[in-house]
């Protein structure tokens, strides 16, 4: 089975790499710094392929699934990990930040994806995971626009599933809540603007993601095992959550938009022609 594994060089881009090949996979592990990954083909050289990839480089992308699949043949498993955050309320956030973080998570993993696809549709096979966040299915106060991008992720991974599942090809979400991962450490940049109206909403919940840095509930490992697994199962969810939190928040979602959808229920069905 080849693996193809964008944003490799941390968290668990790189957790993900170290057990596919210990597991006796094969994977292109790609990272915008191929020096920061070197180290994880060294001891597997017949079955690792380190490649340079900066998912915003449509060219570079198309180049970089041209050498894997010439150097394996295909791709079976495509996990579109690469993505960073930001911090900001909805009114303090830049837009030249907001495009640069929808250029990554959103509008890179798409990109990585069609160039994916042809192959895996030609072989009626494969298997696309796309980390997405809980912050896909809610959103929380000073992550707004981030929680956007993973919305766009979860909508387009949504779509390709319902188009790709009569030719073989997988689809599933990430979902992790937490870990320890340095996502709200150097991995988020932080707007400069903080408007003190929000200080209590924004400003609370960037203060305890940053003082909650490294010390997160969710473990990497644990949580990588369960991505392998979720390729190895016959029957993979479209929706897998990772953590505690994540089950929780998700789960609280759900039952806040039931309730809105049966308190309005009569509202709701009102606007239809009469019959």
């Amino acid at each position: 089975m080849v693996w193809f594994i964008t944003g490799c060089s941390t968290g668990f881009g790189r957790t993900l790499a170290e057990q596919v090949l210990a597991k006796g996979y094969t994977a292109v592990i790609t990272a915008r710094n191929t020096k920061s990954i070197e180290d994880l083909a060294a001891a597997y050289k017949d079955r690792a392929l380190v490649l340079e990839l900066d998912v915003t480089k449509p060219e570079q992308i198309a180049e970089t699934v041209r050498l894997a699949e010439a150097q394996f043949g295909r791709i079976d498993v495509l996990v579109n990990n690469a993505g960073i955050g930001y911090f900001a309320g909805i009114e303090e956030s830049e837009e030249t930040e907001v495009r640069r973080m929808f250029e990554i998570n959103f509008f890179g993993l798409s990109n990585v994806t069609l160039a994916v696809l042809p192959g895996m549709r030609a072989r009626r096979k494969g298997h696309i995971l796309n980390i997405s966040s809980i912050g896909g299915l809610t959103t929380f106060p000073g992550v707004g626009y981030y929680c956007a991008s993973k919305f766009a992720v979860e909508g387009l991974s949504v779509g390709l599933a319902k188009e790709t599942a009569n030719l073989g090809i997988r689809v599933t979400l990430i979902e992790p809540g937490p870990f320890r991962t340095d996502w709200a450490g150097r991995s988020a940049s932080e707007s400069p603007i903080h408007i003190a109206d929000y200080s209590d909403t924004v400003g609370a919940t960037r203060k305890a993601l940053r003082d909650g840095s490294n010390r997160e509930a969710g473990d990497p490992v644990k949580g990588a095992a369960a991505i392998i697994r979720a390729v190895e199962e016959p029957d993979t969810p479209l929706h897998l959550l990772l953590g505690k939190v994540a089950y929780d928040v998700a789960i609280e979602r759900v039952d806040s938009m039931r309730q809105d959808f049966e308190a309005w229920k009569d509202v709701t069905l009102g606007a239809d022609f009469s019959a």
